[in-house]
């Protein structure tokens, strides 16, 4: 039985030698070691040894082992040898050039909210305003209190808010809180003037439409000095206009509410009525709004560590995603978060 085997790894390695095409070597790992749906003539070889008497399977199998490797070897340097020469003949026919450019490899942009957010801050630097970050989470007396709404004041309607196992801890629904954080830290006792934005993300139980998400960026700003009033706040909010909309960026200043800010203001940006959609999402006006504005309240200052005697300060928060639909001609902010690669990568 031995003879079987020495002669199989003869023949074996005689047709690998005349093997001298990829197909030829795909052919012959075919024929002697199979594939998952057939035996190849190695393992019809091994089976014998369960025919064989006690005293001859030691050697057999023995034996069977070194032929399988012996043939395993040979046919990995078989098909080195093979593959370098289709290379190699390739190369000469002139079939591939090697001074092409390879593949371009797809890389990762930043998200349109994202480089939104990046040219808001460019702009507002420019005017002179540092970057703050304030905490997603936060707590009901810095989300509301401390912003003078108090826990029955009506106006807590006007925010739906996503509340968390631990009581008082809440999602924050608009980055307002961080004005009391920037006027704390970096008002140095209420004696240092501030001018900072505030980016982040917001939160909101409430219906996601075309032109409203329960999920969305904001960018809150602040300044606080002496002297400052309702007409730094109308010169800075129409410098980021032009500056962010070139001379397309038509905006007005209409009268609000909101309990932090007295005068308070709301900042639409010019859209037209030049289709349905337009109309439905500027509600048949052809404004959007952008910012909710306004002097800040006695109170809020007083909070933040400031005398409102002797300080006074603008706040606005803006909707970044709102701004890139006027920016980039979008029509649906529900685009932002759909995950769609037909709209990211337009960007």
């Amino acid at each position: 039985m031995l003879d079987t085997l020495n002669t199989l790894e003869a023949t074996a390695l005689d047709e690998l030698e005349l093997a001298n095409t990829s197909q030829a070597i795909a052919n012959w790992n075919w024929k002697y070691f199979g594939s998952k749906r057939s035996k190849g003539a190695v393992d019809d070889a091994m089976r014998q040894l369960g025919t064989l008497p006690g005293e001859e399977r030691k050697a057999f199998g023995k034996r069977a082992n070194e032929v399988k490797q012996a043939l395993t070897a040979a046919f990995v340097a078989r098909e080195h040898l093979v593959k370098q020469a289709d290379l190699e003949a390739q190369m000469s026919a002139g079939s591939l050039d090697v001074t092409l450019p390879g593949k371009p490899v797809s890389r990762g942009r930043l998200h349109p909210s994202s480089q939104n957010l990046r040219r808001i801050s460019n702009v507002f630097a420019q005017m002179g305003f540092e970057v703050y970050r304030s905490p997603d989470v936060e707590t009901d007396e810095m989300n509301f209190g401390l912003l003078n709404i108090a826990p029955e004041h009506p106006a807590r309607d006007m925010w739906d808010t996503f509340y968390t196992n631990t009581p008082g801890v809440i999602l924050r629904t608009h980055t307002s809180p961080g004005q009391i954080r920037s006027m704390r830290e970096f008002g140095h006792g209420g004696t240092k003037p501030i001018r900072m934005i505030l980016p982040g993300m917001c939160y909101r139980y409430e219906q996601v439409t075309a032109r409203s998400e329960m999920q969305f960026n904001q960018v809150e700003g602040i300044a606080v000095g002496k002297n400052i009033t309702l007409a730094d706040l109308k010169g800075a909010m129409s410098e980021f206009a032009r500056r962010m909309f070139g001379g397309n960026g038509k905006i007005r200043f209409r009268s609000s509410y909101f309990p932090f800010t007295e005068p308070s203001v709301e900042v639409d940006v010019f859209l037209g009525l030049d289709s349905e959609r337009n109309k439905m999402l500027t509600k048949g006006t052809g404004w959007l709004e952008i910012s909710g504005a306004g002097m800040i309240h006695p109170t809020v200052l007083r909070n933040g560590g400031y005398d409102p005697a002797v300080w006074s300060g603008f706040a606005f928060g803006m909707g970044p995603e709102r701004v890139a639909m006027r920016l980039h001609g979008i029509n649906d902010i529900r685009s932002f978060w759909s995950n769609d690669l037909r709209f990211l990568e337009q960007f």
